[in-house]
């Protein structure tokens, strides 16, 4: 007996059945949800990963105020700019550094959550794609604080920057000789500016409105408080950017005339 002959509820029954809808995506199928539950384990067991790795490279002081003076004879030798000029136009103002130290300590890890989670609830088409982004650059990030320890520029006086952070708060960070929840001999490559660039490129690319484009200045924003408050020096920035731009190469998005593709 074919689906015509049978009776109409029946035939409607297994055409439902045969037709692949939603709930057959998020049950696993390409394009679908993943399982929340799993989802949430998955990048908590990535994020404590990626915790450890930074404390196991800690440790080797000497070795990052050294690589922190070998950052800073290559920058003078590309012609990069002097970090100092950035922060020089954050110390016109007290109320413009505590908003950049702010920025620095309060939007980072809250703005990559709450960017899964929308790419999660939103387009689940891409979450996968952009997960595997954020997954492979932290990963990427993770061996170069390995093999790279780097001295961040406000802990080292040959560049005349100070810590603006420890002057005018608020501060994330305590002595870093004491300081057992973060390496802070870590800054090669910035994952503050990876991070937010992988933000922007997620929103850009699963989006249509012409003012997407507005996502970049999350990333430039953060860019310029990383190096003003002297966190980072402009070559970890670019180090990130390069590695960001061949794992996006690597790891193309889906393509966006799916069911959950862009939309405005």
């Amino acid at each position: 007996m074919s689906l015509l002959d049978q009776p109409p509820r029946q035939a409607g029954a297994l055409a439902r059945l045969r037709r692949p809808g939603r709930a057959g995506a998020a049950a696993g199928r390409p394009g679908g949800r993943p399982r929340p539950v799993r989802e949430l384990l998955l990048i908590s067991v990535l994020f404590a990963a990626y915790k450890l790795g930074r404390l196991l490279a800690d440790g080797r002081v000497r070795e990052a105020f050294d690589n922190a003076h070998r950052v800073l004879r290559l920058e003078h030798v590309l012609g990069l700019p002097d970090e100092a000029v950035v922060q020089q136009g954050l110390m016109h103002s007290q109320a413009l550094v505590h908003a950049a130290n702010s920025y620095y300590a309060v939007v980072h890890f809250p703005a990559a959550v709450l960017f899964l989670l929308w790419i999660y609830l939103r387009r689940p088409a891409h979450y996968r794609w952009v997960r595997r982004v954020l997954v492979a650059l932290t990963a990427a990030a993770l061996v170069l604080h390995l093999l790279v320890p780097l001295a961040p520029p406000r802990m080292l006086p040959a560049t005349g920057l100070v810590d603006t952070a420890a002057r005018y708060g608020p501060s994330v960070y305590g002595a870093p000789e004491t300081d057992t929840i973060a390496n802070q001999y870590a800054a090669m490559p910035s994952l503050h500016i990876g991070w937010a660039a992988v933000i922007a490129l997620g929103l850009v690319v699963t989006s249509r409105t012409r003012w997407r484009w507005l996502w970049l200045l999350h990333p430039i924003a953060t860019i310029a408080v990383v190096v003003g408050t002297a966190n980072h020096y402009w070559l970890d920035g670019i180090v990130v950017l390069a590695l960001l731009t061949v794992t996006a190469l690597l790891l193309r998005p889906p393509r966006p005339d799916g069911p959950d593709g862009p939309a405005g």
